[in-house]
């Protein structure tokens, strides 16, 4: 990580001690004694074969489930104690996903701003938060085009601009690269680290993408529902 992002003092943004999930009532491990740290503004890649609990740990991470037993703490909160969890993607996880998850009848305007709705923003607001991110993601001038009428490397930079449409202090990314050709990927990969810098997230970036993985400060291996490399860790 570079030195102008790392904070040696700063109290990590996700920490995962000892973090178990099971399913079919315990039949199923899918993950089992998974324990990290991820600094704040690091870049963190998650790797590992089909099946090792990639996706489970980003459910996680995201509060879309909750740990059987260990401690997850993600911007500050417990994920498996929050009363509000949709309230807590909205303003503290961003999220985007490999098959971007766009709304086909909304413009690319509409679809970052819908992820404002329920917030103490104006309508006014909100759109103008909305030119703002696709004037970042370098689609200034196609906000009023729809999902079907923009390339699948422009439909993942409006996700990514919709993730960070609330500030949120992690952002998670599934496969973020891979429906993409390598001028997108490219692209994207660039882009994500702008944001970094100039947005302050942390990044979780879930991929088996080798330039993907070459990008992260640190690639976190898992296998059979364990870490098994945690590469750039001190």
């Amino acid at each position: 990580m570079s030195d102008q992002l790392a904070d040696d003092g700063a109290e990590p943004v996700i920490e995962a001690v000892e973090v178990r999930k099971t399913f079919n009532h315990g039949a199923v491990v899918a993950l089992d004694g998974v324990t990290f740290e991820v600094a704040p503004q690091e870049h963190v890649a998650i790797t590992g074969p089909s099946g090792c609990g990639k996706s489970t740990l980003l459910h996680l991470l995201a509060a879309l489930d909750v740990p059987d037993s260990g401690t997850l703490r993600v911007a500050g909160e417990d994920v498996a104690r929050l009363e509000r969890p949709n309230e807590f993607r909205r303003e503290r996880v961003g999220l985007v996903f490999q098959m971007h998850n766009l709304l086909p009848h909304l413009d690319a305007l509409g679809n970052v701003g819908i992820a404002m709705f329920g917030t103490s923003m104006g309508r006014r607001e909100r759109t103008e938060r909305a030119q703002e991110l696709l004037d970042l993601v370098g689609l200034d001038g196609l906000g009023h085009r729809r999902p079907p009428e923009l390339s699948g490397g422009e439909r993942q930079r409006v996700a990514l601009a919709r993730a960070l449409a609330n500030r949120p202090s992690v952002l998670i990314a599934d496969e973020p690269t891979g429906s993409l050709d390598t001028g997108s990927r490219r692209l994207v990969l660039q882009l994500l680290e702008r944001l970094r810098v100039e947005e302050g997230v942390t990044l979780v970036v879930v991929s088996h993408d080798e330039r993907v993985l070459d990008a992260a400060d640190r690639v976190i291996h898992l296998r059979d529902g364990r870490v098994v490399d945690d590469e750039g860790e001190d």
